[in-house]
């Protein structure tokens, strides 16, 4: 072969060799990253759990294995005495590592308001907190999820759960934790009210964890599945997405398309994605009709068929 021709050959081979790899760096940066991610809210699985069907410490093997979620968010309720003690918490710790499951947030609950009007209790229930804030870290989460909880006016409840909420934010601000608030409530049902709280609060650690299906302000006290005052679910979820650093994928029933039957799932993440949050999203299937294996399966499609719709 002739030293002309096979230069001639090697400079085509290496501009076809450039063309591909042009193609390839090409179709990698029109490839983009999910605006989320699926995590796996605990709640989902409470009636297993409470009916001991199902153990904390099972959990993160069970969301990775049943579910092919590897991201998970705790309540506390289910190892409500084990917040200080390391060797459970460290068997957690192996469970999540040997099955490669990664620790989002710890939703707390049951203790304290930390709107009390009373300064004393109000500075108990912040302090309550403290442990989980703690575990949370062991544990590798970013962030626990607490209540604006208190007795009387929107305004009062406002103005000391803003002072619990910053208190409680500056003991987790130590040591790298994020304190959010869900709406679940009363006055916390009011995405106005909730966003007010957070401008009072004003603290990069301190935010909110809009949950879709909880906008119910007030309840029948005989029969709590009753609501007698509701919130616009889309108009709350838009007004705390500015502070949002985790949402809540609530669901309850879906049409036989798959479709959640009480929210417009395109809507509402449209809002999340416009927000421009980028995260975690929790399922959270709370219903009735089906298993609650079955109800966060659906949840889970759902959520992957709008991501896909709206990317």
């Amino acid at each position: 072969m002739s030293t002309n021709r096979r230069q001639f050959i090697q400079h085509m081979g290496g501009l076809a060799a450039g063309a591909v790899l042009g193609q390839n760096l090409f179709a990698a940066a029109t490839i983009k990253k999910p605006f989320f991610e699926i995590s796996l809210a605990q709640w989902s699985l409470h009636k297993a759990l409470f009916a001991k069907q199902l153990d904390n410490l099972d959990f993160p093997a069970k969301a990775k294995n049943d579910f092919g979620i590897h991201v998970v968010e705790y309540v506390n309720a289910f190892f409500k005495d084990k917040a200080t003690d390391t060797n459970y918490l460290n068997e957690l710790l192996k469970r999540c590592k040997d099955n490669g499951v990664r620790n989002h947030l710890i939703m707390c609950d049951g203790e304290g308001n930390l709107g009390d009007a009373k300064d004393a209790e109000r500075l108990k229930a912040v302090e309550n907190h403290y442990k989980w804030v703690d575990a949370a870290k062991y544990l590798g989460c970013t962030t626990i999820r607490v209540n604006a909880a208190g007795e009387g006016s929107r305004e009062e409840v406002a103005k000391a759960a803003a002072d619990g909420l910053s208190r409680l934010g500056e003991y987790a601000d130590k040591v790298g934790i994020n304190v959010i608030v869900e709406n679940h409530g009363s006055y916390s049902s009011d995405g106005g009210w909730l966003a007010g709280v957070m401008k009072q609060v004003n603290r990069k650690n301190v935010g909110t964890l809009p949950d879709f299906g909880n906008f119910c302000i007030k309840r029948d006290p005989n029969n709590w599945m009753t609501c007698h005052e509701s919130y616009d679910r889309y108009l709350g979820t838009k007004e705390l997405m500015p502070f949002a650093k985790a949402v809540s994928a609530k669901t309850y029933d879906f049409d036989e398309k798959g479709n959640c039957i009480e929210t417009d799932y395109y809507r509402i993440m449209k809002i999340v994605k416009d927000a421009g949050f980028n995260g975690y999203i929790g399922i959270e299937y709370e219903g009735e009709k089906l298993s609650e294996e079955e109800g966060i399966r659906k949840t889970k499609a759902l959520l992957e068929k709008v991501r896909m719709e709206l990317a």
